[in-house]
């Protein structure tokens, strides 16, 4: 299940007369957990990194070669490591680590509870404290993707950040879903039931807030025509930043198939340079 469909139910829910506030929270905080069925024929190290609170389930891909440095990869809602595969293919014979673990709450990781960056920024910072290979990479989608925008405005560890498909803050792209299902007070209070389950502050989930602290490069790619989380939300990150920065909006693509050849192509063209500025700096 996706974030569209998370918030669309979580709207859903919380309609008067139809189920209450409370099940719209669960909803959110609960995404559908998919097991890895995936499995990487490279060599690989299965690990567990202790985040914030929970037990995180990773691989660890190592370099091929002179290391270059650390490619890590946040996927998105209701997905696990399994999508990291091809990024390791791509990566590892070019010289880079590359890590990837199940977020809080999805795949074989501990945690009850997705809070969308809350947490989750947390836990990458205890998984950096594992990296050795600099420079640091964060490749995030969707959720992966804001959680990785969040962190950079914290961590001056991460050096590079490519986000795909973000979305701009949680309270916006939740009420953006419900305008003809309910009303404002209905989407306010099962997002307060949300905060008090999980323990978090929904207006702290604000990749677009955050953006306006990052001090490294970011590229930011989104579908033209993803009906999950509309481009406009990307258009408002890349809008706060005020380091390094390039958007790609991709023709005709949603949200799960923006990272097409050519894109793939650009993405490693501003990797190269990006990191090519780095070193002269």
């Amino acid at each position: 299940m996706r974030l569209q469909l998370l918030l669309l139910a979580a709207a859903c829910a919380v309609v008067t007369g139809c189920m209450p506030p409370s099940w719209g929270a669960g909803a959110l905080l609960h995404p559908s957990r998919s097991q890895v069925h995936k499995r990487p024929i490279r060599a690989v190290e299965e690990v567990d990194i202790q985040g914030q609170g929970v037990k995180l389930r990773a691989w660890w891909f190592r370099a091929e070669g002179e290391r270059r440095g650390t490619v890590i990869y946040l996927h998105g809602v209701a997905d696990n490591r399994g999508s990291s595969i091809s990024i390791a293919d791509r990566f590892v014979p070019q010289g880079f680590d590359v890590l990837a673990y199940d977020s809080r709450a999805h795949g074989e990781s501990t945690g009850d509870a997705c809070t969308y960056g809350f947490y989750e920024k947390r836990d990458l910072m205890h998984v950096l404290n594992k990296v050795d290979a600099r420079p640091i990479i964060v490749i995030g989608t969707s959720l992966g993707a804001a959680v990785a925008i969040q962190a950079a405005a914290d961590d001056d560890r991460i050096d590079l950040v490519v986000a795909v498909a973000t979305f701009s803050d949680l309270r916006t792209v939740a009420n953006e879903r419900a305008p003809f299902f309910a009303s404002k007070a209905n989407i306010d209070e099962a997002l307060r039931i949300a905060e008090q389950r999980g323990s978090f502050k929904v207006n702290e989930v604000s990749p677009v807030l955050a953006a306006g602290k990052v001090g490294v490069p970011v590229l930011v790619i989104h579908g033209e025509k993803d009906h999950e989380t509309p481009p406009v939300h990307s258009r408002r990150v890349h809008a706060a930043l005020r380091s390094p920065k390039r958007l790609i909006v991709v023709p005709n693509a949603g949200h799960n198939d923006c990272l097409t050849s050519e894109v793939w192509i650009e993405i490693e063209k501003w990797l190269a340079a990006a990191l090519q500025g780095k070193r002269a700096g």
